[in-house]
């Protein structure tokens, strides 16, 4: 029993390790497919990089005429980045290395180069085949730089609003010369003299006493030859006579 027991067991033994060598070749041979799938890539891009940068404006402007997507978009991110970087130096040892990197099936290679005015950063992205897909050129600014044009886009910022606000004035200055088409305000008319106040009617004090009008009207008929029935005396008015 014991001996068979052993028997098994070795067999066992047998079976882990042979299961531990395949696993282990198979993980060196993919190991080595992808180790040579991006030096392939990294070559690639480095030799992409040396062509690119020594093209004539005539053949960047040739190329950009190409009906292949990537050459199009090589060219368009050099032509707008080689101005600003001027030639190529020799001496490369201080641009750095070249960066490789892998994230959700593409890689993405960046080449450093040392240039005149300043350095740039080819940025590569191949496809899970290894076909590079597109490129950009990303300069790096030293802090100098960087601020001289941080400075000059606040300048031109000022420059622009200013600008705008002194063409909004003179619009405004000028709307005093444009006629506003509205008729002409018609003359108010003259205040009407207020009318002259009326005079309140004299109110007569009429006596109460009846003997005093009978007097009255007894001593006219006598002046006059007639009798009272000719007249009627209807008020009694009192006469202010100045005394000389």
């Amino acid at each position: 029993m014991k001996g068979i027991f052993k028997k098994v067991s070795c067999f066992c033994a047998s079976i882990l390790c042979a299961a531990a060598l395949v696993l282990g070749t198979a993980g060196a041979v993919w190991a080595d497919v992808d180790d040579t799938l991006k030096q392939q890539m990294i070559t690639t891009a480095e030799g992409l990089t040396q062509t690119i940068v020594q093209l004539t404006d005539d053949q960047v402007e040739a190329y950009s005429k190409s009906s292949d997507s990537f050459t199009t978009s090589a060219m368009t991110a050099w032509a707008g980045a080689k101005d600003e970087l001027g030639t190529m130096k020799e001496d490369q040892k201080d641009a750095g290395e070249t960066d490789f990197s892998e994230a959700n099936g593409e890689y993405t290679i960046t080449v450093p180069v040392a240039f005149e005015k300043s350095d740039a950063k080819f940025v590569y992205v191949f496809n899970e085949s290894g076909a590079p897909t597109s490129v950009n050129v990303d300069i790096q600014y030293s802090m100098s730089d960087t601020l001289k044009r941080a400075a000059m886009n606040t300048v031109m910022g000022l420059a622009t609003v200013f600008c705008v606000l002194f063409f909004l004035m003179f619009v405004i200055w000028l709307f005093r010369f444009i006629p506003n088409g509205s008729k002409k305000k018609t003359e108010a008319p003259a205040p009407k003299a207020a009318p002259a106040p009326v005079a309140a009617p004299v109110v007569e004090e009429t006596a109460d006493d009846g003997e005093l009008v009978a007097v009255i009207a007894a001593a006219i008929a006598a002046a006059e030859g007639t009798s009272t029935d000719s007249f009627v005396v209807r008020s009694i008015r009192k006469v202010n006579r100045k005394k000389w």
